[in-house]
């Protein structure tokens, strides 16, 4: 099946980036964002000041209030909803049961510390998230630069099917089919960065 729709509920900075890179290769993307007003905003200004600024958020990315209107006939569904805010914010949508669901939320969910695709499975029943996880920085990709990430899924031709979405002459996507160490990855990096930078601030070398 050819993906040409595409909503991506989450207008951070992660979401506002790969609707923007999933819009350059020409599919119909749709963003929806928890805040009316500002989505209106960034529809008309056509960029998120908050959280990528200075990058122009081509005119094919449709900026949604609507969450039901931004879900119509899409294909692919990528959830980019900060971890904290994930399951309560799901709750309230009904489960796209006949799209292909991509989860890109990095970290863990702060009351039961359940990876995001176990609460994305835990209130949409019925659903199995591919995730796509990696050393990634919105304002880095967004601008071209060369970045690498992996997708994975239980089902080879799900992880397959979203590699290609994905996948960019500058953002290459690697498949797997390890759910949990994806996302773990995802959800550790950080503190394993702040520990690195810690231990370079204080001068103990490559070691």
């Amino acid at each position: 099946m050819e993906i040409q729709r595409v909503a991506v509920l989450g207008d951070g900075g992660w979401g506002s980036c790969l609707s923007t890179l999933l819009a350059g290769k020409g599919l119909d993307v749709r963003l929806w964002g928890a805040f009316s007003d500002y989505v209106r905003q960034v529809a008309k200004t056509r960029e998120n000041v908050k959280f990528l600024p200075g990058v122009s958020i081509p005119e094919a990315v449709r900026c949604i209030p609507d969450v039901s209107e931004a879900l119509d006939q899409a294909q692919v569904v990528v959830v980019a909803i900060p971890s904290e805010y994930l399951k309560q914010t799901i709750e309230k949508i009904p489960a796209p049961k006949q799209a292909t669901i991509v989860s890109v939320v990095k970290g863990l969910d702060p009351g039961t510390h359940s990876r995001m695709s176990e609460v994305v499975q835990s209130v949409w029943e019925g659903v199995n998230p591919a995730v796509l996880s990696g050393p990634t920085i919105a304002y880095e990709v967004a601008r071209g630069i060369p970045t690498a990430a992996v997708v994975a899924a239980e089902d080879p031709k799900q992880a397959e099917q979203v590699q290609t979405l994905f996948t960019t002459d500058t953002f290459r996507t690697y498949r797997s089919s390890d759910v949990i160490g994806v996302e773990l990855g995802g959800a550790l990096k950080n503190i394993v960065a702040i520990a690195a930078g810690i231990a370079d601030g204080l001068g103990f070398g490559t070691n």
